[in-house]
């Protein structure tokens, strides 16, 4: 099968946005090459290694490509997609100079050779993602998280995942009930289980990532601790059956003790209400996803809804929150 593929040459902080349009415009899948300029030195604190050469992008920009079925309505399809980026800078999210490129490529070239780059990792002091196809053998005390990530998701290793990860390592200290929201492959939810979470519901608002997370959660022996649910933020605890603040027909019990949303600062501001009240008193809000120039609008957002700023984490440019709902009295 011949697939269509789009290149956009952009910059980090508008990465997300620009792979989220390709997604709603139908791609089969999406990548994403950031910097790898010897300005920016790798992490091997916890003896991660890498397979891919450092490239020659320019600090601060990225490459994104999009893969689109043959038949695909090329022209159409960028006259959409042209003005939708061109909108970025009205919310304070920089494109910088976009150009876009498209080639035809065969479904071998996209669809499974990327998979030779993706090796066990090594993601904070206790956490290893592993992909499902690579034999690994871990240590005394390593928490092996499998993951089969698809083409539409991530593989865990970039910031504000391991960001994430890393702050659920220091937060969880066993027994606790979380909510995953926009779980995309699940990996978050997977690694609080794995940490010692004691039930998890995963929500994204992707039927494909509700699949590529469920598979994923099974892969890990976790169907009866977490479950993934398709849910516009924490919608479903609205309509999924909650009574008087507990959602009986769902996997944990509201308030929980514990909320996570990797997801765009901009929409983190949406529902950081709703994520309070979701919470127990002393209950942890963890948010990342923060891209550095709307760290003050997220911090005074966490705060006008009440919650009390415990750390802010860093991994290049991107922060994550961790957040908490005061005792009550």
């Amino acid at each position: 099968m011949k697939w269509h593929e789009i290149t956009i040459s952009t910059t980090e902080e508008a990465t997300e946005m620009i792979s989220n349009f390709l997604h709603e415009l139908g791609a089969g899948g999406v990548s994403i090459e950031e910097s790898g300029t010897l300005n920016k030195p790798r992490d091997t604190s916890l003896g991660q290694w890498y397979e891919l050469p450092l490239n020659d992008i320019p600090e601060g920009q990225a490459v994104i490509k999009g893969y689109f079925a043959e038949g695909t309505d090329l022209e159409g399809l960028l006259e959409e997609l042209k003005p939708r980026v061109e909108e970025l800078r009205t919310f304070e999210i920089d494109p910088g100079e976009v150009s876009y490129a498209w080639q035809e490529v065969d479904d071998e070239d996209w669809a499974t050779a990327w998979k030779q780059y993706f090796k066990p990792i090594r993601i904070s002091d206790t956490l290893t993602i592993k992909p499902t196809w690579e034999d690994y053998t871990p240590e005394e005390g390593e928490r092996i998280i499998e993951l089969d990530p698809g083409m539409a998701f991530g593989t865990g290793t970039h910031p504000t995942t391991a960001l994430c990860l890393q702050t659920l390592e220091s937060v969880v200290r066993g027994g606790e009930e979380m909510i995953d929201v926009g779980t995309g492959s699940g990996i978050l939810a997977i690694g609080a289980c794995k940490l010692g979470a004691k039930s998890i519901l995963a929500l994204d608002l992707d039927p494909i990532a509700v699949s590529s997370a469920t598979e994923n959660v099974s892969l890990n022996g976790l169907s009866e601790k977490i479950e993934v649910r398709l849910s516009d933020l924490l919608g479903v605890l609205r309509d999924g059956g909650a009574d008087s603040g507990s959602a009986s027909s769902l996997q944990v019990t509201v308030p929980v003790d514990l909320v996570v949303a990797n997801i765009l600062a901009e929409i983190i501001l949406l529902f950081i209400d709703d994520v309070y009240e979701a919470l127990k008193p002393g209950g942890i809000y963890i948010a990342s996803g923060v891209y550095k120039n709307k760290e003050d609008d997220v911090e005074k957002g966490l705060k006008a809804s009440g919650f009390e700023i415990v750390e802010k984490r860093r991994d290049e440019d991107w922060i994550a929150f961790v957040a908490r709902k005061p005792q009550e009295g």
